[in-house]
């Protein structure tokens, strides 16, 4: 699945979902690290939330799938760029990945025979490991 993020603001999530710009909060605070007095008054750090459990854009199965892989609130964060605009769309974009990997849905893994080589290793492995207890043992008197 591709995530981005639309010309508006909203999520796109793939397959159908989207999820508007209004139901992703998104809080600016300045960035942490060393600095001088202009980096101690900017707010460039982004941070992004989604409430999944207050969404009114997934359905009640997209919404049980991300609460138990993500939890009822999901946040990104950006502060890599000196600018605002930037890391409110590298934190938004992050979001996206984040959701849309959570929304898929894995097949389960189907179990499959244990191939030649792997059982012939197996019980090498286990002839070995019997070598190895029997030469512990004391020797027997005849």
């Amino acid at each position: 699945m591709i995530a981005r993020v639309g010309d508006d603001g909203e999520l796109v999530l793939g397959r159908g979902v989207v999820i508007p710009a209004s139901e992703v909060g998104l809080r600016m605070t300045t960035s942490g690290g060393p600095g001088g007095q202009h980096a101690n008054r900017t707010l460039t750090k982004v941070v992004a939330s989604f409430d999944v459990t207050a969404s009114r854009a997934l359905s009640p199965a997209q919404r049980g799938r991300l609460v138990d892989a993500l939890g009822p609130v999901v946040r990104s964060s950006a502060s890599r760029f000196r600018s605002q605009s930037q890391n409110r769309s590298a934190a938004c974009e992050q979001l996206a990945v984040r959701l849309s990997r959570a929304l898929e849905a894995r097949a389960p893994r189907r179990a499959t025979r244990p191939t030649a080589s792997s059982r012939r290793r197996r019980v090498d492995e286990k002839r070995e490991r019997g070598a190895l207890k029997e030469r512990r043992r004391p020797p027997v008197e005849d």
